[in-house]
């Protein structure tokens, strides 16, 4: 099968449409299939490297690190055509969508759409929120995703939000899968207490961990908040906040107002190659994101073996159960109770461990690829038959 997979982010950029979308693309290449991907190129030229077509882009002061196809000179555009994609499977909304919906109709094939964004969440960056409100967001929504052949959302509860949004098409759940192997790979106590040399910690401390982009939108102020009000009781915790982002300058400057740059640490950028590491440094990954469709790192966190707790969120009903795989809180009450209790039982830590570890293999990338494939083969079935029937009928008017 020849597919091509559109999204308008991609590296050297790194979120989760970039990881669900690479990791996509591994395992359709490792299923046999021809698979192409057209992105957005990151240094505005067009060009193409392997199977990944760049388009002429331009930043634009929307979202950080924001781009939009240049509207002249995509040459790669024909080469995409030539080369006849048998379906598309669009990542992203914007320009990319723009050139999927001119192959679409160019070829006459069917097309796939993963939604990956709680734009909910993002209407602060356009205009602050001034221009572009829920309700037209909503409504602009409904018109595009109903014209897809097949709609993936990774959870139940992007798929709620969907239908909120009158979106009749028969929404499918698959979660993102992860390289589950990469992130169980063993550390050993002397890489562990190297890494926490650098900031000055050593391996018996009891470290909070968080992994991810340092958006605005993941919350992260409210875990330092949480950590800093509550310091008394929780006097021997650190947290390390890990990765980069937007948001890293006025973290930084919060801590240091708050003169706790002892107790809470950045790493900056990781590799993600390296990330797996810092996921085993801690008690417990810490998230009060509110913004999660896929929660990726939850996954990726269980996987470590290491504990979640996290702010609730219908997107981790039946991922992180209480006591089981992590805990969830809604008040800092609950938040407290959580660290203490990891920090103090290290047999319900144990249990904990082994849980989130077996409970991460039902997200595997080898599973998702399958049900991906499923959904494109069941696309192409509904197009065929679609065009069966419309020769049946011009027969029949002739």
């Amino acid at each position: 099968m020849k597919i091509l997979i559109t999204t308008d982010t991609y590296y050297p950029m790194v979120n989760g449409v970039v990881i669900s979308t690479n990791n996509l693309y591994k395992q359709l290449k490792k299923a046999g299939h021809e698979v192409r991907i057209l992105t957005l190129s990151y240094n505005g030229r067009e060009y193409i490297e392997g199977d990944i077509y760049y388009l002429n882009s331009h930043f634009v002061k929307v979202y950080p690190d924001a781009r939009i196809m240049k509207p002249f000179g995509n040459t790669v555009i024909s080469k995409i055509v030539e080369w006849a994609p048998e379906i598309i499977h669009s990542q992203t909304e914007f320009s990319t969508m723009l050139v999927a919906k001119y192959i679409k109709r160019k070829l006459n094939i069917p097309q796939v759409h993963t939604y990956h964004t709680m734009y909910e969440d993002y209407l602060q960056y356009f205009l602050g929120g001034k221009v572009l409100r829920k309700g037209t967001m909503a409504r602009l929504l409904k018109i595009l995703l109903n014209t897809f052949d097949e709609i993936i959302v990774p959870t139940q509860k992007v798929r709620d939000v969907l239908i909120d949004y009158d979106v009749y098409k028969d929404i499918k759940i698959i979660p993102t899968g992860i390289d589950i192997k990469s992130f169980q790979k063993d550390v050993s106590h002397e890489e562990k207490e190297k890494i926490l040399s650098e900031y000055g910690w050593k391996t018996e401390d009891n470290i909070l961990v968080y992994v991810g982009r340092i958006a605005e939108e993941k919350n992260i102020d409210e875990i330092i908040n949480l950590v800093r009000e509550n310091s008394k009781q929780l006097n021997d915790i650190k947290l390390l906040i890990v990765g980069g982002g937007p948001y890293l300058v006025k973290l930084k400057e919060m801590v240091s107002e708050y003169n706790m740059e002892n107790t809470i640490k950045f790493t900056g950028m990781i590799d993600s190659r390296e990330v797996y590491k810092y996921y085993k440094l801690g008690i417990a990954f810490v998230t009060a994101s509110q913004s999660e469709t896929q929660g990726l790192t939850y996954i990726e966190a269980l996987a470590s073996g290491c504990p979640v707790i996290c702010k609730w969120d219908l997107c981790v009903k039946n991922l992180i159960v209480n006591g089981i795989t992590g805990f969830t809180y809604n008040d800092e009450n609950e938040f407290v109770e959580a660290v203490e209790n990891l920090k103090n039982n290290e047999v319900l830590r144990q249990k904990i461990i082994f849980n989130a570890r077996e409970k991460s293999h039902a997200y595997s990338e080898e599973s998702f690829g399958k049900k991906v494939i499923k959904i494109y083969n069941n696309a192409l079935i509904s197009r065929n038959i679609k065009r069966r029937n419309l020769v049946q009928i011009i027969r029949t008017i002739f």
